[in-house]
């Protein structure tokens, strides 16, 4: 999967750009040294969780959720209160960078909606919020998880097709994967756990994922026209021990993060 060589790098000239992804994309700009005004940091959202709507009965408490960082508190009050498309929309961007590592949780799917089982979600306790202890787990790795996802990218496609509330836009597609390996800044590597601890007390193999991360990349290319993507080499794709984030499969190695920058024509 590539970028189209004919036209200029998806940053240069944009002013504002919306990421709806994780932190893999967000360093970017962290990284680079580059200033963040004009960007929409949109993350711990799954795509069926940003186009499902609140399960009845749900009520987010006012103010952020406990011992979350702002961002992360944030991301979470969207999530359950489906304010992410209005806010995108709203925004007006010129470019929207997608990633997919975020899709790594699952679903909490019933009464009317569905919400991401994300890791902020269960540590701030809010996962005992009514109506969410009665609802249905979709496991990340499932079928009915595919078929959610797949309808949920449809969804997104219609926002950037003409007369889409995105199609304004240029889609780019960050086409980020699992690192299976970490490197010091001395060169030394050593091979990383063949799974991850996703949210408190489950596992996921990292081989599933990237496959699974490699079928929504296609998928994604198919269903969105004009799709520009970057993705860093194999040689690129380690983990750095000492991100600033703590040792992860996507909290990669500065090196990463220069050649997605040089992709997307940062300054």
């Amino acid at each position: 999967m590539t970028g189209s060589s004919r036209l200029p790098p998806p940053l240069a000239g944009a002013g504002r750009v919306a990421i709806l992804g994780s932190c893999v994309s967000r360093d970017l700009w962290r990284m680079a040294g580059a200033p963040a005004e004009g960007l929409l940091y949109m993350s711990r959202t799954r795509l069926p969780s940003l186009f499902g709507a609140r399960p009845r009965g749900l009520v987010a408490p006012e103010g952020p959720a406990p011992g979350l960082r702002p961002n992360p508190a944030q991301a979470l009050q969207a999530d359950l209160t489906k304010t992410g498309l209005a806010r995108l929309a709203a925004f007006r961007p010129e470019v929207v960078i997608l990633d997919y590592i975020d899709e790594r949780f699952d679903l909490l799917a019933g009464a009317g909606g569905v919400v991401t089982a994300s890791w902020e979600l269960e540590t701030s306790g809010w996962i005992g919020l009514p109506p969410l202890p009665g609802l249905n787990r979709v496991e990340a790795l499932g079928d009915a998880d595919a078929t959610l996802w797949r309808r949920s990218l449809d969804a997104l496609a219609t926002l950037f097709a003409p007369g889409g509330a995105l199609s304004g836009a240029r889609p780019v597609l960050h086409a980020a994967r699992w690192a299976g390996a970490l490197r010091t800044a001395s060169g030394r590597t050593e091979a990383l756990e063949p799974d991850l601890e996703i949210t408190p007390g489950r596992r996921a193999p990292r081989a599933a994922h990237n496959a699974r991360l490699e079928g929504m990349h296609a998928a994604t290319l198919a269903a969105i026209p004009g799709l520009e993507v970057v993705k860093a080499p194999e040689s690129l794709v380690f983990s750095d021990p000492d991100h600033v984030w703590g040792l992860s499969p996507f909290h990669y190695i500065p090196d990463y993060y220069a050649e997605v920058w040089r992709q997307l024509g940062g300054r």
